[in-house]
């Protein structure tokens, strides 16, 4: 589904955030990105949603190539992306249902559509009684929830996500890694960024570190789901 080969990345400054990096993930695989600060993780997400090209190499979805992909094109692949961020980005004054109503409404979707789905998904991260409430009468966790149900929206390819329990307590964390798994389940692909690395030794999914630009592990110890 998702290949890199022989991909680098080096900035106008001359940094090298990514070095001849060589992967493929699966359709319905779950795949943790690990790596200290400045290892290449954020560089390896704005790649393949888009924001910025090799400097060499190639970068395949579906068979089809990206670092090609004429800019009139970009915004029709990033539908096929879902992303949740650390800090949640929802729309602070409109209510949970209108954050994932929204971004159904971006790509055209019918009215009717919209309010079949949306409550569909409330019930699937468990925020069903949240609806008409404002993020900000929201804990961390049911933020971030939103945030889960607004990127899945569309049905996705891929649910990218950048450091989700960053700003979380250890239980919240827990709680939210129980709803990726069960996207996992229902057939997502998941590319989870984390430093939480308890997390990643209890789920035994498929790991890849980078180290300055380079994969220096790639291990799965459970295959899909």
């Amino acid at each position: 589904m998702l290949v890199l080969n022989n991909v680098q990345m080096r900035y106008p400054s001359g940094t090298v955030a990514l070095e001849d990096v060589n992967l493929k993930i699966n359709r319905g695989e779950f795949v943790f990105l690990i790596g200290s600060s400045g290892a290449g993780k954020s560089t390896f997400i704005k790649l393949i949603t888009k924001e910025i090209d090799p400097t060499a190499g190639s970068l395949y979805k579906g068979g089809l190539d990206i670092t090609r992909m004429h800019k009139r094109r970009i915004p029709y692949y990033r539908r096929s992306l879902g992303i949740v961020f650390q800090d949640y980005r929802l729309l602070s004054n409109e209510t949970v249902y209108e954050n994932v109503a929204f971004a159904m409404r971006i790509i055209g979707k019918r009215n009717r559509e919209i309010k079949r789905n949306v409550p569909l998904l409330l019930n699937l991260v468990g925020l069903s009684d949240r609806g008409k409430h404002f993020p900000m009468e929201l804990s961390g966790g049911e933020q971030q929830r939103v945030a889960i149900a607004r990127a899945v929206a569309n049905n996705p390819d891929i649910l990218i996500c950048d450091e989700p329990t960053g700003n979380l307590d250890p239980e919240t964390s827990w709680e939210l890694i129980d709803l990726l798994m069960k996207l996992n389940r229902y057939g997502a692909t998941i590319i989870m960024a984390t430093h939480q690395h308890d997390i990643v030794d209890v789920l035994k999914k498929r790991v890849i570190e980078l180290d300055k630009g380079r994969v220096v592990r790639d291990e799965d110890h459970g295959g899909y789901h």
